[in-house]
């Protein structure tokens, strides 16, 4: 549940609380800390806040040390940032008994902000949000692959011939869940124990694919929320003896999709995109969609960071590869659902992988870009998007990359040092693969090339 400084202070009194994990989320995504003493936190953390290299936004997802980055090298001498706890996000964590949980803002030793840091980067879109008077709410839909194998079991068969959790497509199917339910029930139950409201779990399309979907908050909610759970559930399953994948392409089949809803508000929870235009929308509303479908391109590689990502979008598959809007259309890279105050754009580009603080911030950003510019609305799509010639979801990382580091958008809605910072990460993430040799390499070469 969400706690108090107050109340964890009666825990820990009492003996049920030892320990708080003290979390940053790092440019993959992922929860990077320390587990400190409850003493210690309550003494030293929450007083004076703590301390972590600085390397954590300066590697690849091996945590291999790669140069390129201005914030931290051999050259700078790899020193440490201070994770400054935000006491709103302070938790248990019923997964693990005895511990609780805060995310942290990260902040050089002078105090100012280490802007490449992703709650950072989504923070800073949100104050250029609440300059026009708005509030971002949004939704994360984040699916998995669940596998009967342990997650060291996975790694000891080099992540091949395991077995999934199903063995036949069970969207919707409520015999096919059960058959994890065990897994599901616990995950649903220890998110809504760590302050987390829970909506509902569905099977999906792949093998063994599940999505667990939860409640609107507001921006940085959310991407907190979303980081906690994304850890916790392979936790979960850890404890389970079983493993799980957010990877957006596990195999030929269907991926894992993180659709993302977005939708803006007043500060005292006013409607300001639905009106009495066209499709029910306000003038607002128009923008802040054109916003979205004149800079997706530009901005997808905070959606889709990672080579994987881009093996997602084939045509048919229900990821999109076409940048057009439609009202209830999962043809489309921008669905539009909802009615008043449920007026939402779901965007449907992210996959699994995303980093939900750089995403959101984008999709803040392009939005601010229509609403700034009062760009017009195209008309709406209607039909199959995927055959259509509208413009195209970038097709691999590095034409994402280009496009990021091209568009002046980007370079005027984010400091530069974030641009810069990001460009690195891909350009990494680009030579790590193109050194690499891969199975698909050796099962076609090694004999018949």
């Amino acid at each position: 549940m969400s706690l108090s400084l107050e109340e964890l202070v009666a825990l820990a009194d009492a003996g049920a609380v030892d320990t708080v994990v003290v979390a940053i989320t790092d440019m993959q995504g992922r929860l990077q800390g320390k587990r400190c003493s409850i003493r210690y936190f309550l003494e030293e953390v929450v007083p004076h806040a703590a301390e972590a290299c600085n390397y954590l936004l300066a590697v690849d997802v091996d945590m291999r040390t790669v140069d390129g980055y201005s914030m931290s090298s051999w050259e700078r001498g790899y020193g440490d940032f201070v994770m400054q706890p935000d006491l709103a996000t302070l938790r248990l964590t019923a997964w693990n008994p005895g511990t609780a949980l805060v995310l942290c803002d990260l902040a050089w030793e002078d105090g100012t902000p280490v802007v490449a840091s992703p709650r950072q980067v989504l923070k800073r879109q949100i104050a250029r949000l609440e300059e026009r008077g708005l509030v971002a709410h949004v939704g994360t839909e984040l699916e998995f692959i669940v596998f009967q194998d342990s997650f060291e079991e996975a790694w000891k068969k080099g992540y091949d011939h395991l077995t999934p959790a199903n063995q036949y497509n069970i969207d919707y199917s409520i015999t096919g869940t059960s058959r994890v339910e065990h897994l599901l029930r616990r995950i649903r139950n220890q998110m809504t124990g760590a302050g987390l409201y829970v909506e509902s779990a569905k099977g999906e399309c792949n093998l063994g694919q599940h999505e667990i979907a939860f409640r609107f908050a507001e921006a940085l909610t959310t991407c907190d929320n979303h980081s906690i759970y994304r850890t916790a559930a392979k936790e979960i399953a850890a404890q389970e003896g079983m493993s799980l994948t957010f990877m957006p392409k596990w195999d030929e089949r269907e991926g894992n999709s993180c659709h993302i809803h977005i939708s803006l508000r007043s500060p005292d929870g006013g409607l300001v995109l639905a009106g009495e235009k066209d499709h029910g929308f306000s003038p607002l509303m128009n923008h802040f969609l054109a916003g979205q479908l004149a800079c997706t391109r530009e901005l997808t590689y905070f959606l889709a960071p990672n080579i994987n990502s881009y093996k997602r979008y084939v045509e048919g598959s229900f990821a999109p590869t076409a940048i057009a809007w439609g009202r209830d259309n999962r043809t489309c890279a921008l669905r539009v659902v909802g009615h008043g105050p449920s007026l939402r754009v779901e965007n449907r580009v992210p996959g699994g992988d995303v980093n939900p603080y750089l995403a959101v911030a984008a999709l803040i950003a392009a939005g601010l870009h229509g609403i700034e510019r009062e760009l017009p609305l195209e008309a709406e799509f209607h039909g199959n998007a995927y055959t259509s010639d509208r413009p195209r979801v970038p097709a691999t990382l590095r034409e994402a990359a280009q496009l990021l580091r091209e568009s002046k958008m980007a370079w005027d809605a984010f400091e530069p040092a974030v641009i810069d910072h990001y460009q690195n990460a891909a350009r990494v993430e680009i030579e790590a693969f193109e050194t690499a040799v891969t199975d698909w390499e050796r099962f076609r070469g090694f004999e018949r090339l």
